[in-house]
């Protein structure tokens, strides 16, 4: 919306959920060793039902059960088989019992960090109900992470505790108290996020979250930073750029268009706009009078009792007009730049259809594109900022910064000269970025470097195209790693994104892994949001020989289609697809066409997709350098199978958006922030001569597995499917736990 200023709110509450409030795992083994006895005499009554003889049939039944995701029944068709009469059966055997240790880890650990949670509020409890905002956040974190780790059974015992309805009590009056003084982030961050969080059916406590994050997003769209004014960002926006796309999306919108709804949206956020400006705590553009803000409220409150009649519906002329009538009134009252007001009415109105339907603005065009084609030009780093400290997260090969002397983990404490503390990590970024052959000096402070050392590194801007494939590890050479099992021949891809090259990259790093023999594929599209739609049916297109994979269907007119050709399939090896909330849009086509019944050709392991369900198209019809952003289309699967959109479907009060997974594996938060972790350093693309300043951490890939469930199971499902076509599988040694414990890392040199 307005760059990374508002962005940074929602990323860094969103990271927040992330990694602390993932939901626990419904995935818990019982133990295949444990059971076996237990459960020999089903297991011959099986065989006999199935006409089963010398176990010739297990290994297609026990994989089907296995990427079902019904372990239990797996278990017991096998219950009374000794390993060493079958090859399979053995297999399918040790294939269960890694499933079992698995689970029976993320239990017990689930266990202790259930317990670490309730020590934690009863340090609070001793304490007395805390006073200070960030002191509460840290009890709700407890109080959170407690309901997320306990069992089923206990959880309604955390909202029973005494002390937690005291601290949602003093949450409450902490975070009123902060919204009457103007302070709409904190009465946000340390209040109402963590009410919704614990309450998730709460509607009052959304309604109000929804308040303050909107009053915050006005607030920051209206400050001024060292990258850009209030005044530069609303520079050029006029009018006609609303009611051009309100005309064309009369027409090409993928659904009949609620003026009404529309116009409640936008007369609330100017609503919220006269709050904002009036009564703010921080220092913004615009200030004005509450005699002004008073006037203002006072015409929007007419405006909405004018079209108040159920009975009268708001038409796409009464909309527009309206829009004219706010215009006018600001001119009589606040007396804001129109520009303001029209950004506003215009972002909130279009919000009303969809949330993927929007104006681009002319100062963040060529900043949406950038994101859109990952191509752009620059120097070649991943930046990060942490509590106001700028670092270089990861080099990218092949780029400007790769030769230049800058390493990762490097703080940036300047950039041209001027000081970074202050910037948002979207000022940053636009600082560092520019023209081609053109300069930019950085002053830095190299990892393990005394504090005052600094060195000053002038780089040549020049052309960046970010890779969308990664592997495992990344290696010193800037080298990914793809086998992810390399006994047993399993290959793994992760993708980023979908741009012009994700297809004929992955192709070819398909055609190596062949070459070394591949039995089976793990893509990973996690964390995904999407791309380009005709990517996604290329990467489909891979895995495919002929059929359809994808329909676009507008609300007018005939639906497109994006098919399979012949040729340039890679082989029937079996594949695994890892997915979870984030993964988005075409991710979801490449997700739902594989496991689709038409084609069958992927298991999906993980947690439901985001739930987009649309396509969007860019225009530049709003004119005068900006474009609109809409949607056009709802996509259906190959087997005409309309993927359910998350914004319907919520309105409804359901929640089963998006893809579903064949075999669930929810992560908890514990889990999730160690798998962003372990990824996060195994991505890592250093300097060579890295580690004689520090040492750089690496997790072997026995760490990185145990330090991602989805991923380690993913890998038994696939191995089942391999055993089940006939392949070899060896016993792995990968996922052993020593007393149950987590393995520690120790900082390793890179190769």
């Amino acid at each position: 919306m307005w760059g990374l200023a508002v962005k940074s709110i929602n990323q860094r509450l969103s990271i927040a959920i992330l990694v602390t409030l993932a939901a626990v795992s419904g995935l818990v083994g019982c133990g295949y060793a444990a059971s076996r006895s237990a459960e020999a005499n089903q297991g011959q009554q099986i065989d006999q039902q199935l006409d089963i003889e010398n176990g010739q049939k297990l290994p297609d039944l026990v994989a089907e059960q296995i990427c079902e995701g019904d372990f239990a029944a797996a278990r017991r068709v096998l219950a009374g088989r000794e390993p060493g009469t079958n090859g399979d059966v053995e297999a399918l055997i040790n294939i269960l019992s890694q499933y079992d240790t698995i689970e029976e880890h993320r239990a017990k650990s689930r266990k202790e960090a259930y317990q670490e949670q309730l020590d934690e509020i009863a340090k609070f409890r001793e304490e007395g109900i805390p006073s200070e905002p960030n002191q509460i956040s840290e009890a709700f974190v407890a109080v959170i992470k407690a309901r997320d780790y306990a069992a089923e059974d206990k959880k309604d015992d955390i909202y029973e505790m005494p002390f937690v309805k005291k601290l949602v009590k003093r949450a409450k009056e902490a975070a009123d108290e902060l919204e009457a003084k103007g302070n709409w982030v904190d009465a946000y961050a340390h209040g109402y996020y963590w009410l919704t969080n614990l309450y998730k059916d709460n509607k009052d406590y959304e309604k109000h979250a929804e308040k303050l994050t909107e009053k915050a997003m006005i607030e920051v769209s209206l400050k001024d930073n060292s990258c850009e004014t209030s005044e530069e960002r609303h520079e050029g926006i006029t009018a006609q750029m609303l009611e051009k796309s309100i005309r064309a999306l009369e027409f090409n919108y993928v659904s009949v268009i609620d003026y009404g709804e529309m116009v409640e949206k936008a007369l609330r956020r100017s609503r919220l706009l006269g709050e904002v400006v009036s009564k703010s705590a921080e220092e913004i553009a615009y200030e004005v009078t509450d005699e002004q803000a008073k006037a203002w409220i006072s015409g929007i409150e007419a405006i909405e009792e004018s079209i108040s009649d159920p009975q009268s519906a708001v038409s796409r002329d009464k909309f527009l007009e309206i829009f004219e009538q706010v215009i006018a009134i600001n001119e009589e009252t606040l007396k804001l730049p129109p520009e303001v007001v029209i950004a506003q009415f215009s972002e909130a109105s279009l919000e009303a259809l969809d949330p993927f339907t929007t104006l681009v603005w002319p100062w963040r065009v060529l900043d949406f594109q950038k994101s859109m084609t990952q191509d752009f030009t620059g120097i070649g780093v991943q930046i990060t900022k942490d509590r106001g400290e700028v670092k270089v997260g990861s080099l990218l090969p092949d780029t400007p910064a790769f030769n230049s002397g800058l390493d990762a983990n490097d703080l940036i404490l300047k950039i041209n000269g001027e000081s970074t503390e202050d910037m948002t990590l979207q000022c940053v970024v636009d600082k560092i970025t520019g023209p081609a052959g053109t300069e930019v000096t950085l002053t830095v402070q190299h990892e393990g470097e005394e504090d005052g050392i600094t060195e000053e590194i002038t780089i040549t801007r020049g052309r960046i195209v970010v890779p969308t494939i990664r592997g495992w590890q990344r290696t010193n050479e800037a080298k990914w790693r793809h086998m992810v099992d390399p006994a047993n021949k399993i290959g793994y891809v992760r993708l980023t994104a979908f741009t012009e090259n994700t297809a004929t990259d992955l192709s070819d790093i398909l055609d190596n892994l062949e070459e070394q023999g591949m039995k089976g594929l793990i893509i990973d599209l996690r964390f995904n949001s999407g791309g380009y739609l005709s990517t996604a049916a290329d990467v489909v297109d891979l895995f495919v020989d002929r059929g359809l994979i994808v329909k676009s269907q507008p609300r007018w007119g005939p639906p497109s289609y994006e098919m399979a050709e012949e040729g340039d399939t890679h082989p029937d090896y079996p594949i695994v697809v890892l997915i979870n909330g984030q993964s988005a849009s075409a991710s979801e086509i490449v997700a739902g066409a594989l496991q689709d019944k038409e084609f069958r050709r992927a298991t999906l392991v993980g947690e439901r997709t985001y739930g987009k369900g649309s396509v969007q198209t860019i225009t530049p019809f709003s004119g005068e350098g900006s474009q609109l952003k809409y949607t056009m289309a709802y996509y259906h699967l190959p087997s005409n199978q309309r993927v359910k959109n998350r914004y319907i479907i919520e309105k409804q009060g359901r929640k089963d958006w998006g893809i579903e997974p064949d075999v669930e594996v929810e992560l908890r938060g514990d889990e999730l922030k160690e798998l962003l972790d372990v990824q996060l350093a195994n991505d890592v693309l250093a300097r060579s001569d890295h580690n004689e300043r520090s040492e750089l951490k690496r997790y072997s890939l026995e760490e990185t597995l145990k330090a991602d469930p989805q991923l380690a199971i993913g890998m038994i499902v696939v191995k089942s499917k391999v055993v089940d076509q006939g392949g070899d599988i060896k016993p792995s040694e990968l996922l052993t736990y020593q007393d149950d414990e987590k393995v520690e890392s120790e900082p390793t040199k890179t190769d």
